[in-house]
This record gives C-alpha cells, sequence and structure tokens, in this order.
C-alpha cells in the first residue's frame, strides 16, 4: 500500500520560492509515476506537473513551465516540487499524487490517472 505525505508548504511573498516534498511510503517507489495537482478556492483541482518513474522524464502544465522543477530521489523516497517566481496565482493546496506504471516513461495528466493521493499542504503567496 502507497501513503503520500507532504510537506513545505507555507506563506511566501511573491517572487519568493518555495520546495514541497511528497515522502512516499512502501517498497514500490521505482514502480510509480508522480504527479503534483493544485486546488485553489473554488477551482477544481488541476495537474501541475509529474515525473516518470524512472525520473527521466517530467511535464509541466504551461502554468509553471519555467518555473517549476519536480525531481525524484529513489533513496528518500521523495518526490519535490520546487516553485520560483511565485505569483498570487499560485495560491493554492498543492497535492501529490501515484500510479503504478509498467512504463518508464509514463506521466500521468488527469486526476484520474492516479490511483493514490496525499492529504495536500497548503501554499498562499501573498503580493
Amino acid at each position: 500500500q502507497v501513503q503520500l505525505v507532504e510537506s513545505g508548504g507555507g506563506l511566501v511573498q511573491a517572487g519568493g520560492s518555495l520546495r514541497l516534498s511528497c515522502v512516499v511510503s512502501g517498497r514500490t517507489f521505482g514502480s510509480i509515476s508522480m504527479g503534483w495537482f493544485r486546488q485553489a478556492p473554488g477551482k477544481e483541482r488541476d495537474f501541475v506537473t509529474g515525473i516518470s518513474r524512472s525520473g527521466d522524464t517530467t511535464y509541466y502544465a504551461d502554468s509553471v513551465k519555467g518555473r517549476a522543477t519536480i525531481s525524484r530521489d529513489s533513496a528518500k523516497k521523495t518526490v519535490y516540487l520546487q516553485m520560483n517566481s511565485l505569483k498570487p496565482e499560485d495560491t493554492a493546496v498543492y497535492y501529490c499524487a501515484a500510479t503504478y506504471t509498467l512504463s518508464n516513461s509514463y506521466i500521468g495528466r488527469l486526476e484520474s490517472d492516479y490511483s493514490h493521493w496525499g492529504q495536500g499542504t497548503q501554499v498562499t503567496v501573498s503580493s
């Protein structure tokens, strides 16, 4: 069973940076593709970025491209989301998600592509 625990959220001024972490429990870290989603108040949960199980492939939503970097550390069973040049519109609850896959390059981009979710971490960007 995979469990995900996010951390690293908080309050930051516009233009600042944050690094979110998602620790994955279980023995199957190398078999799962990971993603980050976010949900702003009153809005749907949107895909932010994803990384393949091998770590060789990443994908970013246009809204964060150039400002975000996703990475994974197999030894720590952790996926990171580094966010720079933060904007007030980045304010949201950020969720990490995982799905098992046989493909080394697969990255899901829909909520329905993922089977496991963390509890979320709040990111608030003040102007």
